[in-house]
């Protein structure tokens, strides 16, 4: 495996990475860890990897706080704010700042299946708590994370990635919306910027 380059040096493995984020001084007795990127890049991959190494990791998605269709602003990607679809308030509100404040988290699932909210999940407090998913690190919520990861990927590895797993009926959702959509977050907030780690995406974890 290819070391993950970091501000912080050099890291072999997920191992390795793990004992560094162990040895982190913490805001607050959980660790937040946000770990963003585009649509394809990989970031899923890594994130339960890591979360897999240890029964202290809870593993939160990005796509539970996705908007039912009834909320979603109309519009097309080029015009909507950035990350429209996705409802960060409600993770700031029900996850980020309960946790800040030594609270459990308490978030309720978007169902994809049924486009509704569905059941509530418990995030207790300690250990590490990963937040996964495009949109997870904006300049909003970049403030609550003790460590930040940036997964990056070429944008045609990432359609290839998309069309192997949604069809190729998806092709024009992912090339006018989800695509469109995150170049603009990208380009606009910067979260490479902000990350403690980035790593490449594009080849095998």
């Amino acid at each position: 495996m290819t070391a993950f380059k970091s501000i912080y040096g050099n890291f072999k493995s997920f191992t390795h990475l793990l004992g560094a984020l162990e040895s982190l001084p913490k805001k607050h007795s959980t660790l937040l860890v946000g770990i963003d990127g585009c649509g394809g890049s990989g970031k899923s991959t890594f994130a339960k990897k890591l979360a897999d190494l240890s029964p202290a990791i809870m593993l939160v998605h990005m796509d539970d706080f996705y908007l039912p269709s009834n909320l979603i602003i109309k519009g097309d990607a080029y015009t909507k704010p950035i990350g429209a679809d996705f409802d960060w308030p409600r993770l700031r509100d029900q996850l980020l700042d309960p946790i800040s404040a030594e609270k459990n988290g308490v978030y309720q699932r978007y169902d994809w299946c049924t486009d509704t909210i569905a059941e509530w999940h418990l995030v207790p407090t300690g250990g590490i708590v990963l937040v996964e998913g495009v949109y997870s690190t904006r300049q909003e919520l970049s403030h609550y994370y003790d460590f930040k990861v940036w997964v990056d990927c070429p944008s045609e590895i990432r359609l290839a990635r998309g069309i192997q797993r949604d069809g190729e009926a998806s092709r024009e959702l992912w090339e006018k919306n989800w695509m469109v959509a995150e170049n603009k977050y990208v380009e606009e907030h910067r979260p490479f910027e902000r990350a403690d780690l980035v790593i490449d995406g594009s080849g095998n974890m």
